[in-house]
Formats: structure tokens, sequence, C-alpha cells
């Protein structure tokens, strides 16, 4: 009836609207099914080979001279196909640009003005990760805020990226998801000592990188690559005045140092938390196994004593870190565990991994526990599913954590993981370690 009451020519433009439907019904289905993301360029991108003022933690890509390769992680769930789209600022004159991405290389020519440019269709054959890759030709590379990916509803749902900078996850997102392993402690007596082993496999000693052995609830103790020329062992004890600024701690409320080893630095850290912090410049080698040990005993006036000492493979003897006190604590050690952590932005990109093995307890009667179960766990980055590029659990029989990087499998949060009991419990007497 609609049809009959129009015009001959409208009754002819509908008919034919009506027809081509008929005709390909999957089609119109599927761009109802379309869905349009944007990927900010800050927290998802990386500049090699090595990062400048060309690229902005908040702004992307900001333009100008550049020769270096930007590249930007976003991951999919599942196989599928997607288009990709380029939000361009001007640049004072014409280029070209190279995009390679899944394999593929695509050369788009760069307008003077604002724009967006449609780079191309693209196949991910499984689910992972898709870097996509850009370079100026003409060494002038324009300001790209974000990129427009599109695809259908479905396969577009299946993505993972860091979407904004809400609470500063341009930054979090970039440093990557840190991986924890928290150790069950066998007995119900109180404990005084953590013993744990740790190596870095050949390759993973990352600058960035924090793989932290001896966690506690007040603290963490373990070690650092700080750049190309240092590395640290590290031991700090959070103050129980809750503040990032450790200027505004109470003087009743510090951590005090009573004891430092040789060649130690103490002083105080801020940012994340705030209290005591120690570290011993020492060049660790990737590949080498080191012992921590650290005990934690309530003292007299309300406070606890923690005590840190390394072994350092190399020398073949335990050396003292520092000792602090905290005050308004009455405790011994409580919440073994580990974490790998990358603390570089720019470093993000980067796979690192650790082992960690044979830990231990040590309870006030002198009893050592075999920690041999552990649980995985990952931050907020994590969890958000702002960044799924990480691992943990068990192999080879021993504990171990990955994170960074990019690849493909990870663990699930929260899994179990029990290794086989270990015959080697620690042959060091307790009284006979260092006390300066």
């Amino acid at each position: 009836m609609l049809i009959k009451s129009m015009k001959p020519q409208m009754q002819s433009l509908m008919l034919l609207v009506l027809f081509m439907a008929f005709l390909n019904p999957v089609r119109a289905q599927k761009n109802v099914n379309q869905a349009t993301i944007h990927i900010p360029v800050s927290g998802n991108t990386w500049q090699s080979p090595q990062e400048t003022n060309t690229l902005h933690r908040t702004d992307g890509i900001i333009g100008g001279k550049s020769s270096s390769t930007f590249t930007t992680y976003i991951r999919f769930g599942k196989a599928g196909k997607f288009v990709v789209g380029a939000e361009l600022g001007a640049v004072e004159k014409a280029g070209k640009l190279v995009f390679d991405i899944e394999g593929e290389k695509r050369t788009i020519a760069v307008s003077t003005s604002n724009t967006t440019v449609e780079v191309g269709t693209f196949t991910v054959k499984d689910s992972g990760y898709v870097a996509i890759r850009v370079k100026s030709l003409s060494g002038e590379i324009p300001a790209i805020r974000a990129y427009q990916i599109r695809g259908e509803s479905d396969f577009m749902k299946t993505s993972s990226y860091v979407a904004s900078n809400d609470d500063n996850y341009f930054y979090w997102g970039r440093r990557g998801p840190s991986v924890h392993l928290g150790y069950q402690v066998p007995t119900s007596k109180d404990v005084e000592y953590y013993y744990n082993e740790v190596t870095v496999p050949v390759g993973s000693d990352v600058i960035g990188s924090y793989f932290m052995a001896n966690g506690f609830s007040q603290g963490y103790f373990g070690m650092q690559v700080n750049s190309a020329q240092e590395r640290r062992i590290l031991f700090s004890v959070w103050s129980p005045f809750h503040t990032d600024d450790p200027k505004a701690i109470p003087d009743e409320q510090k951590i005090v140092m009573t004891k430092k080893g040789k060649d130690v630095y103490t002083g105080e850290f801020g940012n994340e938390g705030s209290g005591g912090q120690s570290f011993l410049k020492y060049n660790w080698k990737a590949g080498n196994t080191y012992k921590f040990m650290l005990r934690g005993r309530p003292v007299e006036n309300n406070m606890t004593e923690f005590t840190a000492w390394f072994f350092a493979a190399e020398e073949g003897h335990w050396r003292l870190i520092a000792q602090f006190l905290r005050p308004a604590t009455h405790t011994y050690l409580k919440g073994f565990h580990s974490f790998l952590e990358n603390f570089s932005p720019s470093q993000g990109y980067i796979t690192r991994e650790v082992s960690f093995n044979n830990q231990w307890a040590r309870d006030i009667d002198g009893e050592w526990h075999d920690c041999k179960q552990a649980r995985f766990t990952a931050d907020a980055t994590a969890r958000k599913g702002y960044r799924l590029d990480y691992q943990g659990g068990l192999k080879a029989g021993v504990f171990y954590l990955k994170n960074c990087g990019f690849f493909g499998e990870r663990t699930a949060i929260g899994s179990m993981f029990v290794r086989e009991s270990s015959k080697n419990k620690p042959t060091v007497a307790v009284s006979d370690l260092p006390v300066q």
C-alpha cells in the first residue's frame, strides 16, 4: 500500500533498494554489524631505535623530522579482518608514509592538511597481538594521534589496548603488566626468615626490570637493572604513614636505618608509597643464581626490625644490605611473595623473564618450611585488559614470571601452582649472617 501511494519515480527507487537488499542480504547485515574503535597512539606505541621527543606520552606522535619507526600494538582475541585508518596532522610539505601491518606494506601519500587516511584492509589469522609500524619516507612525519580500526562488531569486541589516559594509564600501560607469585607458607607458627633463589635468564636482563625475590607485607627485596652501566640490589620498607611524599612522614613514623653493609646507600623513597630505602650497586650477571635472606621480628618500643642479606654468587659469601626499624609495628614476617615489573615505560615492549627457586620460611623455633605452592596474580593494567602479555607459574619444575613484549599466551590470574618438594634446605647458620 505504501509503494502504490508513491509517485512513479519514487516507486522505482524503492523497488530498486528492496531488490538490491534481496540479492545481497549478507552485505547489508555486515554493514549493520560494523564497529570502529580508536587506538590512542600514546599508551600503545614505542619509537625505535630509541625514543625522542617526537613521541610524547600524552600527545602521540607530535610530528616533525624523524627517521624512526613507530610501532603501535593492539590485540585481537580471534582471527578476522580489520581496516586501518590513521588520523594525521598537518605537515609543511607533502610526503609518504610506509605502514607495515601483518607482514603487508602499504605506502600512503600524506597531504599538508589534517586528514584521516585509510591504510588498508588486513587479516589476522589467529588470536594475539598485531603490530602497526609506520615510518616516513620523506623524513618528516605528521602528527598521529590515533588509529581507527574498523571491522565486524564481534571481532572488534575481542580487542585489547590502552583505551585512555584516565588514571595515568598511558604511563602505566607503556610500563606493562606487573606479575606476582604469592607463596603459601605451610606453618601456623610465627615466621622470622624468608629465603629465595633468583635466576634471570640470559637476555632477560632488560633495562628497567625489577626482579623482586623476598616480598613481605611491609616492603620488598630484590635486584634491578637501572641502566646499561648500573645494577642494584634493592631493599625497601614502607612507612606506616601512607603518603607518596617522604617529606610528609612525621618523625615518629619514619623508617629508621640501624645498620648497613659496605658500599650500601640508604635514604628515603616516594611516589609508590614512602619509606626507607637501601641499595648496593652490584654488577650481577644474567644466568647466575643469587640468594636472598630476609629477617623480620618485633622488638621493643612497638617496632619491628627488618634485615636483608644477599649472597653474591661471584663472591661466594653473604653480604648485609641493611637493617631498618619500622615504628608502630609489631609483627613477624607475613605475605611472602615475589614479583616482576618494568619501571621504564620506554622498555615496555621488550620481554623479560625470571625464575624463582627453592623458597623456604624459618619459624621462630628454628624449623625451616618448604614453600612449594604459589598463586599467580597481576596488577590493574592486566586486570583491566589493557595489557595481556603476562605469564607465570611452573617451568621445568621451577616457579617463573614473564611480562611485556606482546607475546601470545597468558596465564589465568589467580592460578595456583605446586612444585616438587625441595631437598635443598638453606644450610646457612642464621647466627653467622654478617651484621655489618
